[in-house]
């Protein structure tokens, strides 16, 4: 007999009869109450019968069935009905094991994300895909419904955590007698964000930019400098030697100040010499799109590799990108319903770091992100391909998104106008239903792309990639009539053709070859995801309209 979780968690929370989904189902439970502070001790089953497939609450788990360290995980919204959580798989000893989940490469480290104040509950998943698209490693995400210790919890994305791992941030380990020349100087991962005493940071010789309401002077603006503090993400404060901790304070200096010197832009040595451009250019489009109210000054990561055999400076690079639930249109704070303002400009809360601004300065600069702009206009920013992209996401979720308003009615408009529901300090717009929403997202972009086709600075002389000739740094595609001719630096095993939701189009297998075909014409019309998967167990992706 299947039994529903039927579930009265609080005042806000509602009763959702949940026994199946076409989403995979995540059960968890555990032996102590969960907390924000430290792992306690658990066990998940994830069901998962395939693509079109129904899971069933009472179907044996097929995807995982383990151990797990969870807890909670954020700060604001940890006061929120519905919570993300970290999540470590483990053995029955309680050590960390690294297991593939929902199809996505081996880790032992992952992350729940809540979508409770974005009603769409892709915002983040958008962001993340877009970064990949982009020719980055962003945390590839799935959909899914959980319930934790006998509780409906609702929609969620399955998604991966920041870490270095050859599937993830893919730099060189630093152990710890990497302490002089060259194996000193990588990889680290770095980030700008809220920090504590578990963290190990440095303060910016560069301040940033912050805006002060002058309250008393008629509610206008000043623009003043703040410090920036950077915290070391990896190695972490317990394992970071100090000659390591010395040689990255001391490169994120050097770089903030080649930015702000007077021969910036000088390309021996000015700030190419320390960044690599092309990440840089990438990261400013991508958060200025999203208009995010944390962009550049919380959640910013940024890596350094190591320094090359041939001498070469392994260079820093901005990404990936992270937290996006705010972005995109869902914040009234920081300019950030403002479609027609600038992250890199800062706002009032946290400093934004100068070196955007700077940048800007550099006609080099400024006509390398019109240029990558206007290219990626033709793709993966179109409006058609947006489009695509939250249609696709509105099918797969039309069936959870009602289990999802109905546990938590309160993030909808009611017709009291006296509900202000739980995000109104901060949300700029509430709607009254999950139609609504999507129709909102899409419009939304529309105005902030065209603000951008009119605004974003530079000038573009020269010809752009196009949807017949797309090229980053690790895969080149190539459209031939209805085949897609991919260009590989690394060997390639087989190539996927899937969809925005990731349904499984077409699939071709590769004898360790650096170039193939795949014929889409089977495929459909519409968003087509290319899949590659190299012989070293690298995945490469890349996005085309057909």
């Amino acid at each position: 007999m299947m039994l529903p979780f039927a579930i009265h968690t609080s005042a806000s929370a509602q009763s959702v009869t949940f026994t199946s989904s076409n989403l995979p189902i995540v059960i968890i439970q555990t032996e102590q109450a969960i907390n924000a502070d430290e792992k306690v001790r658990g066990t998940m089953k994830i069901i998962n019968n395939g693509v079109g497939e129904t899971n069933h609450v009472t179907d044996t788990p097929n995807d995982y069935d383990g151990y797990i360290g969870i807890k909670w995980r954020g700060e604001s919204s940890l006061n929120f009905n519905q919570k993300k959580y970290t999540i470590e798989t483990w053995d029955e000893a309680g050590n960390d094991i690294d297991v593939s989940l929902l199809g996505m490469p081996e880790e032992a480290d992952w992350v729940l994300l809540a979508p409770y104040n974005d009603v769409s509950m892709v915002r983040d998943v958008f962001a993340y895909y877009m970064w990949n698209e982009m020719g980055h490693w962003g945390p590839r995400t799935q959909m899914c419904e959980a319930v934790v210790n006998g509780e409906y919890m609702g929609v969620y994305a399955l998604c991966e955590r920041i870490k270095r791992n050859k599937n993830r941030i893919d730099i060189s380990k630093l152990k710890p007698e990497d302490i002089e020349g060259r194996d000193v100087t990588g990889g680290y991962i770095l980030r700008i964000d809220a920090y504590d005493e578990e963290d190990e940071t440095f303060q910016s010789k560069v301040k940033g930019i912050q805006v002060q309401q002058n309250w008393g002077w008629g509610g206008t603006t000043t623009t003043i400098e703040a410090p920036i503090t950077w915290t070391i993400y990896y190695p972490k404060k317990e394992d970071i030697q100090p000659e390591q901790r010395a040689y990255i304070q001391d490169y994120v200096d050097q770089t903030e100040q080649a930015i702000q010197a007077d021969n910036f832009a000088d390309p021996e040595e000015g700030y190419a010499h320390f960044i690599n451009v092309e990440s840089f250019v990438d990261y400013f489009i991508h958060t200025e799109l999203s208009l995010n109210a944390d962009g550049f000054k919380r959640s910013a990561y940024y890596y350094k590799e190591k320094d090359k055999k041939d001498g070469s400076v392994g260079k820093l690079f901005a990404g990936p990108v992270w937290d996006f639930n705010l972005a995109y249109g869902n914040c009234s704070f920081c300019n950030a319903n403002k479609v027609e303002s600038w992250v890199y400009e800062g706002c009032e809360t946290n400093p934004t770091p100068v070196m955007w601004r700077r940048l800007l300065e550099d006609p080099t600069f400024r006509n390398a992100v019109k240029c990558r702009y206007l290219a990626l206009r033709q793709t993966i920013l179109s409006e058609e391909s947006i489009d695509a992209f939250l249609d696709s996401y509105a099918a797969l979720l039309d069936e959870a998104k009602d289990r999802q308003l109905q546990k938590y009615k309160e993030i909808l408009k009611s017709n009291n106008p006296w509900d202000f529901g739980p995000t109104s300090f901060y949300a700029a717009y509430r709607v009254s239903s999950y139609e609504e929403e999507i129709a909102t997202v899409k419009d939304w972009f529309r105005q902030r792309l065209a603000f951008l086709d009119a605004n974003l600075p530079g000038e573009c002389t020269g010809t752009t990639d196009s949807i017949d000739n797309l090229s980053w740094e690790n895969i080149s595609l190539q459209m031939v009539g209805t085949s897609a001719v991919v260009r590989s630096e690394r060997p390639l095993v087989r190539i996927d053709v899937v969809n925005a939701i990731g349904t499984l189009l077409a699939s071709h297998t590769v004898d360790r070859q650096k170039e193939a075909t795949i014929d889409l014409s089977g495929t459909g019309s519409g968003l087509r995801i290319i899949v590659c998967y190299a012989d070293d167990g690298s995945m490469l992706s890349r996005s085309v309209l057909f």
